[in-house]
């Protein structure tokens, strides 16, 4: 962050020299979050520099839901001015941690459900409809031969159950045989890679969680070894080695976050932003990954996706 700091304010730069506190409540520590950064970027081209008139206080769940709710609490004790949440968790624990501070959601399952008619709570989603279809047709589209595919997620999260569902119905559309493996904790995903390659499935589809996104690293190494075509719902996954993505951009999301922290900041009320959807949805494949598969992708992916080498 040092870097950012020094760069000048632009001319519509915040002119008050109070000192603002941001909490945010991730899935993944700050060291390892790179939307994180898209997101203090953001801030900072309207006028916020992190120890300067802004400060951050920054909870990570580290791969443990349940943590959120003390978190969450423990920002609200620090009367921070804003929290910004990502995922459905930690969105559900700050709902219940205040009704006054204000929430925005930078990324959620379905953010329009989780505010409810709470009126400090608004921001993004990063689920779009017929999204878990796309990436079953997506699958299926660079394997045609497959007859199984695997759904590894958290079912204890109720927008990956949900997802789930869509998973299993596109996949039955398809002639395929749809399985889920659920996975809680760091220990199960080991677990559930070894159970999708017993029962022979083709490919995988893997589901965003605080526990997935935390264990990323482990995630992509046993797709690897176990030698299974993997689609991931967002982009980090393939810039860190996955084979496919297909979802919202998380950094769009972040900085859209961040657009509406100022707003608030200024004196907006939550109410009165409107909670959206993620936007445009993106295809990104890993063309080395792809290689070390031995799969040849097709075309019609190449032709729409964007390629990272």
């Amino acid at each position: 962050m040092g870097c950012l700091l020094a760069q000048p304010f632009p001319a519509s730069a915040v002119s008050s020299v109070r000192g603002y506190r941001v909490g945010f409540l991730d899935t993944t520590p700050r060291e390892r979050n790179v939307n994180f950064a898209a997101f203090a970027q953001a801030l900072l081209d309207h006028g916020y520099a992190e120890g300067q008139n802004l400060n951050f206080e920054y909870r990570s769940a580290s791969g443990r839901n349940a943590s959120f709710a003390e978190l969450a609490s423990e920002l609200v004790r620090l009367e921070v001015d804003v929290i910004v949440t990502r995922g459905t968790p930690a969105a559900l624990a700050a709902r219940s941690a205040t009704v006054t501070i204000p929430v925005v959601m930078a990324a959620a399952g379905d953010p329009v459900a989780i505010a409810g008619r709470q009126q400090n709570m608004t921001g993004f989603g990063a689920s779009a409809r017929g999204a878990e279809r796309k990436r079953v047709e997506i699958l299926k589209e660079m394997l045609p031969n497959i007859s199984r595919v695997a759904a590894i997620t958290n079912l204890s999260n109720p927008s990956r159950e949900a997802e789930w569902r869509e998973v299993e119905a596109a996949a039955r559309a398809l002639a395929v045989e749809p399985r889920v493996l659920d996975v809680r904790m760091a220990a199960d995903i080991e677990r559930s890679f070894d159970l999708a390659r017993s029962f022979d499935v083709g490919a995988v589809v893997v589901g965003s969680d605080t526990v997935i996104q935390t264990n990323q690293g482990l995630v992509i190494q046993l797709a690897a070894s176990h030698r299974l075509p993997t689609i991931y719902t967002f982009r980090d996954f393939v810039d860190a080695g996955g084979l496919v993505s297909y979802g919202a951009s998380l950094p769009d999301l972040y900085r859209r976050a961040a657009g509406y922290v100022d707003k608030i900041l200024m004196g907006a009320k939550p109410r009165d932003l409107p909670i959206e959807q993620g936007g445009d949805l993106e295809l990104v494949v890993n063309a080395k990954t792809a290689a070390a598969l031995g799969l040849a992708l097709p075309s019609t992916i190449l032709s729409r996706a964007h390629v990272v080498e």
